[in-house]
């Protein structure tokens, strides 16, 4: 390629820009959409179209109705039998109505429901690489977890490890940055969580219970009266919003940021793998892009409440909203990646996908230090 002369903005160049760029966008999106084909199965489906249709049941660890989380999934439900046009129908049913909450898995997997929501982090005991997919305490927050899932070889992992299950999982959700929870004691230093008995899935329990403390895995529904009944001292859940609906302001009197454990929650769609292969590509497209959808809505909606109720929460209850001390997230740190290093020494897989969380993780942590933390250091001063 010859090097151009400088300063050499004729409007010839200028429109020779402008289309290379246009180019490239056709090229790009033509991407765009081959990784979203290969983020949904690599299945072929029948190629021809048919108007057989097809009613199909999905399962939830939300409680029913759940504002954000089961309402989103009513809404892919809508979304699938209007872009269908009634070609396919979704049930949907909440955490205990057809099967407990915590079986949505294993129900999927052997073609009792043929689609379920959940995080990923609830199957630790199935394969314990799941719960990487979706998050990790000090990792990625959500605009860096999509990204790392589509472009960053996450999909890949994900699918392959979910293949042995008969499964096909799908971004469908994202929580942002959580809250550290609702605790009935101040936690004003490290030791402060010995002995503490706290609702907290995933590698932030292991963390938790690493620093002394007792984690416990319950589904949402039984938050409020384990809290209330003292069979936990603390919990987290998600935010502001969804805290506050379940009440948690009523019997807790302390609620801490940031949520170190989960910075950006993947939520997933799973699907049996041979009731999706057997489906007709349009469906096939249809439930995809219904998944995308979600994992968009989801976010924004979240952000939008989270702030509103977090105001109802500081103006309307006597609840201290409260950071956790420096040298509290330092030690949480510290034991987070005594955890990490443990898994990753035991399991191989879950290695693999560390590996290749890590490595996206510095390149977009060394990005975001020009854009996105030195935007908000930058307004906030």
């Amino acid at each position: 390629m010859k090097k151009q002369k400088e300063h050499s903005y004729s409007p010839i160049s200028r429109q020779n820009f402008i289309k290379k760029a246009a180019m490239a966008t056709v090229a790009g999106t033509s991407a765009l959409v081959a990784s979203c084909r290969k983020e949904s199965s690599g299945g072929s489906g029948p190629a021809i179209q048919n108007r057989k249709t097809y009613r199909w049941n999905m399962v939830t660890t939300w409680p029913p109705n759940f504002p954000v989380l089961g309402d989103g999934c009513n809404a892919l439900a809508k979304f699938v039998e209007e872009a269908s046009e009634g070609q396919m129908k979704i049930n949907v049913y909440g955490g205990g109505e057809l099967i407990p909450a915590l079986e949505v898995f294993d129900a999927v997997s052997t073609g009792t429901a043929e689609l379920g929501h959940a995080g990923s982090y609830y199957w630790a005991g199935k394969a314990e690489a799941t719960q990487l997919f979706s998050t990790i305490p000090f990792g990625m927050n959500a605009q860096e977890m999509n990204s790392w899932m589509l472009f960053g070889g996450g999909v890949d992992l994900w699918r392959e490890l979910y293949a042995g299950f008969n499964l096909i999982p799908f971004l469908a959700g994202n929580t942002g940055v959580q809250m550290a929870g609702w605790f009935n004691r101040e936690i004003n230093s490290l030791a402060d969580f010995k002995g503490l008995k706290m609702r907290i899935p995933g590698l932030g329990g292991k963390v938790l219970t690493q620093v002394g403390g007792t984690a416990i895995n319950l589904p949402g529904g039984d938050l409020y009266t384990s809290l209330e009944r003292g069979v936990i001292d603390a919990t987290e859940w998600i935010g502001p919003y969804h805290d506050y609906l379940m009440g948690f302001h009523e019997i807790a009197k302390y609620y801490y940021a940031p949520g170190w454990h989960e910075p950006g929650s993947t939520l997933e769609m799973i699907v049996n793998k041979q009731k999706f292969d057997a489906l007709p590509n349009n469906l096939q497209r249809i439930l995809e892009a219904a998944a995308t959808r979600l994992n968009m809505l989801s976010l924004a909606e979240f952000d939008k409440q989270n702030a509103i109720y977090m105001e109802k929460i500081k103006a309307e209850t006597k609840v201290e909203v409260r950071f956790l001390p420096q040298d509290v997230m330092d030690g949480l740190r510290s034991a987070t990646r005594d955890i990490v290093q443990d898994l990753i020494s035991r399991d191989a897989f879950s290695a693999r996908v560390y590996e290749s969380f890590i490595q996206f993780k510095g390149r977009a942590d060394d990005w975001m230090n020009y854009t996105e933390k030195a935007y908000y250091n930058l307004i906030s001063t």
